[in-house]
């Protein structure tokens, strides 16, 4: 195994630092996930300023988490699966959408199923979904910009769940109590 250094402020690379100042002044604390990135600045850089840009879309909190929930599931992400129920609680995300996307079990509301639906579609066919299945999407009452959309939000879960993987992130404290392990959604299914 690579050992990957958890930096802090004082350590991080200089390009680095600023971006890690920003995340504490918005989080209280620097998590693990950017301390991690900070080793290359660019994938840090990447990563939030992507962020920022899927948090300017169309879609409501709850849709946007389900699409990130979603992919770090499938994609097996301890930790953003960890990050992102916080998150959600948080943000006010409903507790049974949260327990459906950590267990991988229907959302009751039909159309937030939908965009879970087609956020797994795009996920395992690699961008490959079939035209019945765009169509299905979006007679659900989603539009070709939400298509696009779930293309960014996987984008941006390929990046944390990747650095994750090959890291072993530790989990911040902050997040210990929505502990997840890829086991749970396999005992789900």
């Amino acid at each position: 195994m690579t050992n990957f250094t958890t930096h802090s402020i004082d350590t991080a690379p200089l390009k680095a630092k600023p971006i890690l100042q920003e995340a504490l002044k918005g989080y209280g604390f620097v998590p693990n996930l950017y301390a991690t990135m900070a080793e290359a600045p660019t994938i840090l850089e990447g990563y939030t300023t992507l962020a920022g840009i899927f948090g300017k879309t169309d879609l409501s909190e709850t849709e946007r988490q389900i699409i990130l929930m979603t992919n770090n599931r499938l994609n097996g992400c301890a930790y953003c699966m960890a990050a992102h129920t916080t998150l959600s609680q948080m943000a006010g995300v409903p507790a049974s959408v949260i327990e459906a996307l950590r267990n991988g079990t229907t959302i009751a509301d039909s159309k937030l199923e939908a965009l879970r639906q087609f956020s797994i579609q795009i996920n395992q066919s690699r961008g490959w979904p079939s035209d019945a299945q765009i169509k299905a999407f979006l007679d659900a009452g989603y539009t070709r910009q939400t298509v696009l959309e779930v293309i960014l939000g996987t984008a941006l879960k390929t990046l944390s769940n990747y650095t994750n993987h090959i890291a072993e992130t530790d989990l911040d404290s902050a997040f210990v109590p929505n502990s997840w392990t890829a086991q749970e959604t396999r005992a789900a299914e």
